[in-house]
């Protein structure tokens, strides 16, 4: 049971998860932008995501950062719980925190690899999104609300010898946005996925790739990896009102790919 609590601001709220670089980021800077009060979640990297929230109150935005493994139900319960204490509210969801491993092909992958994958990419986005639920619904007395997953062109590609576990996370996360936006689409949820090609981030660096981006762009269709700020337009568009009629759509931001 989610206790009701007065809200203590009059902005939106959004909670993105995997905050502190990247994609997760640009989605804060662009929704702060757009008068969202914005939770900054990281797991490990406190030093980037007080840098991010430091950036955004010095332009006159409202953020604050907050420590959760999305992997770990105690520390979502955490999370949800003080953004009920600190905010009374919760109007968005971006599921952002994602890992990716090194390059490599299934028939040399640990059990503890395959594990994490799907715990960080599928049980992070499927423990954060009921939570976010529970906050949103209609059904629970509540306003209503946006979520917006992070897939992957990965999951129609398949990403052969280099991490096919993430690309089958990623299909897990399709179904999971077509499945829940028909479960809650009376309930004044909207859920969407975002499913980006290569971007140039530092996730590929993080996964033993450093390079990936210089390596691949030039086999790209656009001859170029897209932006984290293209990826979080998108993201924007989809919590915005612009596309109150959209939900369980599956958008790739891949550049043809």
């Amino acid at each position: 049971m989610v206790m009701t609590q007065k809200p203590s601001t009059s902005r939106p709220v959004a909670l993105i998860t995997g905050a502190s670089r990247g994609i997760g980021a640009a989605c804060a800077r662009l929704l702060a932008v757009q008068g969202y009060a914005v939770v900054v979640n990281y797991a490990e990297r406190a030093d980037a995501a007080q840098a991010l929230v430091d950036e955004l109150t010095r332009a006159g935005h409202t953020a604050w950062a907050v420590q959760a493994n999305v992997a770990d139900e105690s520390q979502v319960l955490a999370m949800f719980a003080a953004i009920d204490t600190r905010m009374g509210r919760l109007d968005a969801l971006v599921n952002n925190a994602g890992v990716v491993g090194a390059t490599a092909r299934v028939d040399e992958c640990s059990a503890e690899r395959f594990k994490r994958i799907l715990d960080i990419n599928v049980l992070g986005s499927l423990l954060c999104a009921r939570e976010a639920v529970r906050r949103m619904s209609t059904r629970h007395g509540r306003r209503g609300g946006g979520i917006v997953n992070m897939g992957s062109a990965a999951s129609r590609l398949g990403s052969p010898g280099q991490y096919v576990d993430y690309a089958a996370a990623k299909g897990a996360i399709d179904s999971f946005t077509i499945g829940l936006s028909r479960e809650v689409a009376g309930e004044g949820i909207r859920v969407n996925a975002v499913r980006p090609g290569i971007i140039d981030t530092d996730i590929h660096a993080s996964g033993g790739w450093a390079t990936r981006v210089a390596d691949v762009q030039a086999t790209l269709p656009m001859k170029r990896a897209g932006t984290a700020d293209e990826v979080a337009q998108c993201v924007a568009w989809l919590l915005s009102d612009a596309a109150s009629y959209t939900t369980g759509a599956l958008i790739d931001v891949s550049g043809a790919r």
